[in-house]
This record gives C-alpha cells, structure tokens and sequence, in this order.
C-alpha cells in the first residue's frame, strides 16, 4: 500500500464531529430512531447521556441534520455560558428579536409568552454539565412554556447517575443513555469507517485479534479508539516513509504497533 493510503486512513480517524462520519451500527441506529421518535412526542425536555467518547456530539449533530429540513431546530455546539448572552441567541434566533443591552430571564419569558411562531422550535444544546445550575433550571422553566423543545446533552460520570438528579426526574420525560462499543461493533465501526473513505485495504487489515487488542486498551470507547487509530496510521506512515514496512507487514494491524500508539495517546503509561 502507498502512502497516501495510511495518511487517508489516519485522516478518517481525525477528532471532528460531522454528520456525515456516523456510523450505523444495529444497537446505535436503534438508540438514534428512538431520539429521533421523542423529538415527535409532547415531551418538555429529553436528555442524552453518557460517558465522555460514546457519541452524544455526533448524535446531536446527526439530529440536526437530519431535522433541519422538516421544522425549526438550532444546535449549540460550544455552550453559551453568560445567562444575558444565553437569552440573546435564543431571542434572535427563534424569535427573530435582537436585544443589544441585557437581557434577563424575566424579559425573555415576556417574548416566549407573546410569541406565535406555529410550531415548536428544538433547541439542541451539547455539553449542558458545563452551564450553570441556575441557568439550567431557567431552561427547565422555558421548557415548562412547552413554547421551546430542549434536547440536552450531559455526561454521566462515575460519582453521580444524572438521571437521579431531582429536577430531571419531575421535567425530563425521556432519557435515552449512550454507551461504548462491544467487541463486535468496534470491529464493524472501524472497518467501515474505513470502507467509507475507499480504504479497503486498511480495513482488511483488522483482524478479531488485533481488534480485541484494540478494545482491551479503549473499552469501546470511540474518541479514545479514533485517537488510537489516528496515532497507528501515524505511525505507518511514517515506517512507510523510511522504508521499513516489511518490518512491521502491512497485512494485519501488528500488536507491537498497537502498543506503540496506545502509549503515545496516553492509553498505557510508559
């Protein structure tokens, strides 16, 4: 294989979020049509969960996608953390009304309440363990109005199960958790990111065994195995570059490579 075909294969693995790298895996295409079916359901609020690197930024940038054609949806990426600022976009954005001053809570839910747009717009907001508690009870309360759907992303961390949370108990009506990867989907994921990206001769390179090795160092987790890969095509590129592929094979993912980008990532500790 030449070259440019491990640089391609490295570029596949790249930490970006875009609609068009998601992966349909049975269980995850299953989790995303039941997002997809809350969205059509008289819910305040739905929350989507997990551990950092199970997909929730692609998930909610699918949804938008997929959404944008059919109704009114805004997605915020990187969260909006000054409460005036908060209002603002969302004025302008759904309500077409632009403030140039402050605006407070008491001042944008006169807006909400003299609006009369015809349909319920769906607000996509990623990373919400990054605003404030009070700012998010203010979003609880807009949603209450039933005037604004909030979909929200969270991580859930090993100390404290959000769900348990008591205000998402009484408002969120729908929670739907993202999970790693199993040791069979891991395989179907990277092969067919590659396949995707015309490097077949890449995915052919990853074998049960070598995969396995993969998930014993990632547990599944997609940032963490994107990074991996990222380093190990780094890595090929450059024993290609020096001439020395016979010393590794291109045939199968070799195990000492593996290795050598999972202490590069930080995966294992030197």
């Amino acid at each position: 294989m030449s070259s440019s075909i491990y640089i391609n294969s490295k570029n596949v693995f790249l930490d970006t979020v875009n609609s068009k790298d998601y992966i349909q895996l049975d269980r995850v295409s299953t989790i995303y049509q039941a997002l997809k079916d809350s969205i059509k359901k008289p819910l305040k609020m739905i929350l989507l969960y997990g551990k950092p690197g199970t997909g929730k930024s692609m998930f909610l940038t699918k949804l938008y996608h997929d959404l944008s054609s059919s109704q009114i949806v805004h997605i915020y990426q990187t969260p909006i953390l000054d409460e005036s600022e908060f209002y603002k976009i969302l004025a302008q954005d759904i309500f077409s009304t632009k403030y140039s001053g402050e605006l407070n809570f008491t001042q944008f839910m006169k807006i909400v309440a003299n609006s009369d747009i015809s349909s319920i717009p769906v607000v996509l907001l990623d990373e919400a363990q990054l605003y404030s508690d009070a700012l998010m009870e203010k979003i609880r309360l807009i949603s209450d109005t039933r005037t604004i759907k909030f979909v929200i992303t969270l991580h859930k961390t090993e100390k404290e199960d959000l769900i348990a949370k008591e205000h998402f108990q009484t408002r969120i009506w729908e929670t739907i958790e993202l999970e790693n990867a199993s040791n069979a989907e891991l395989k179907i994921y990277i092969q067919k990111k590659l396949m995707k990206a015309n490097c077949f001769d890449s995915a052919n390179m990853f074998t049960t065994k070598s995969v396995n090795k993969i998930f014993k160092l990632t547990n599944g987790n997609y940032r963490d195995t994107n990074k991996l890969l990222y380093a190990l095509f780094d890595i090929y590129s450059a024993y290609d570059t020096n001439h020395q592929l016979s010393s590794v094979g291109t045939t199968h993912v070799s195990n000492k490579l593996i290795e050598m980008s999972a202490i590069h990532t930080g995966l294992i500790n030197a």
